[in-house]
């Protein structure tokens, strides 16, 4: 009684099969509209040029091919403009001499095609190290830290790494933090090695410097008899800002210079015999640094930055002494909030920045503040007597003359 019907039942039931695959095929349809990548290539002469080269090609005409690279931390893409050949081979070269990108880290980079269509298509990223390959790195591992050095033997190396593993012990009894990621140390042989790899305009006389964000510490230290001092020195103090900011993340820019500076110092396992020396001639002269200045960032010349170094080391150290290790913790938490140089003194120390600099000038240099401030006023103390002067002498003359004449 039913067998009229079946056809138009088997006939819905195709439509609905068809309805259901067709979604499916017209995205294979576009997905097949996209672009392939194929022969991803990267060459890298360090400080020199980075080469990027591949083959696009897409079912349809290719009207625009870029390439867009930046590093991995960096928040500015850079964008060029491809010219393929024939068979859409492309190929650039990136000027490196600038130093743009720091040594040995990462670079994402990715090709984007714009269609006779119309649309857009992405490429999936790809990574690669800007690795400073002048040099042939040796390398030896302990934990979650690597040391590469390409100058000494072995036991350069092994005592490196027992340095910057000192380094991280005197780090968590200060500001613990959990050590679960690695830690890269490169040891140039020299100063000239270590500026060369880095951007151009930074300090000349620097023979450190740490990329926190990457865990990566750069070092100058050449084999032979000052090895072990120069290495408790430097490697502990550029590891301690690796550390510091993997504890505060990127609250860690918001920190005052001498503070950051200064935890770093502390950490330091050999003291610089020299900063005490600076300070006691700075306060003899009244030339030290307030404190307030060195908020934003150091000076760039060597003598000056010397001495900002040695007052942020001594500076810390007395807030250790005076409040406790405990306070540093809560002097950054302060700056995490995003309060001012001088306003975060005062929420974590209940003290005004300025006045805790002239309690540490008192402390620990033993300088008369008010000796000093009286000093640096005393041309000007000068000049309103003068100007004071004047008046009060026509006021003396003009009394005079009225007892003198008043009476006839």
């Amino acid at each position: 009684m039913f067998t009229p019907r079946r056809p138009f039942i088997h006939l819905a039931i195709g439509m609905a099969l068809l309805a259901a695959a067709l979604p499916l095929k017209l995205e294979q349809a576009r997905a097949q509209t996209g672009i392939v990548v194929e022969n991803i290539k990267t060459e890298v002469a360090f400080g020199r040029s980075i080469i990027f080269s591949a083959k696009i090609s897409a079912p349809l005409t290719i009207k625009q091919i870029s390439l867009l690279f930046r590093g991995v931390n960096e928040t500015v893409t850079r964008v060029e403009t491809l010219q393929p050949d024939a068979d859409g081979n492309t190929r650039f070269e990136y000027d490196a001499s600038q130093n743009v990108f720091p040594p040995f880290s990462k670079i994402v980079f990715w090709y984007q095609a714009t269609l006779e269509d119309g649309n857009t298509y992405t490429s999936p990223p790809t990574e690669f190290n800007y690795d400073d390959n002048r040099f042939a790195w040796r390398t030896i591992t302990r934990a979650n830290v690597s040391v590469h050095w390409y100058a000494g033997d072995d036991a350069f190396g092994s005592a490196a790494l027992d340095a910057a593993g000192a380094g991280v012990l005197a780090f968590n009894t200060l500001y613990p933090v959990a050590f679960d990621q690695p830690l890269n140390i490169y040891i140039y042989s020299n100063a000239d090695d270590l500026r060369s790899a880095l951007p151009l305009g930074g300090a000349d006389w620097a023979n450190g410097h740490a990329h926190p964000e990457s865990g990566i510490a750069l070092a100058a230290i050449a084999p032979g008899d000052s090895q072990k001092i120069e290495m408790e020195t430097i490697l502990p103090h550029e590891l301690a800002h690796i550390l510091l900011y993997r504890a505060l993340g990127q609250s860690y820019f918001q920190q005052p210079a001498w503070l950051l500076e200064g935890v770093a110092s502390n950490l330091e396992l050999y003291k610089n015999l020299g900063y005490d020396q600076a300070l006691r001639d700075a306060a003899a002269k009244d030339g030290l640094i307030p404190m307030r200045d060195l908020c934003a960032a150091f000076p760039a010349d060597s003598g000056s930055a010397y001495l900002a170094y040695a007052q942020a080391e001594s500076f810390i150290q007395y807030i250790r002494g005076a409040y406790g290790n405990g306070k540093i913790a809560t002097l950054t938490a302060a700056y995490a909030e995003g309060l001012t140089c001088e306003i975060g003194v005062t929420k974590a120390l209940g003290i005004p920045l300025n006045q805790l600099d002239q309690n540490w000038r008192e402390t620990e240099l033993h300088q008369n503040v008010f000796g000093a401030a009286l000093k640096t006023l005393a041309p000007y103390l000068a000049l309103m007597a003068l100007v004071l002067m004047v008046p009060l002498w026509g006021l003396i003359d003009f009394l005079i003359h009225k007892i003198r004449y008043g009476r006839k």
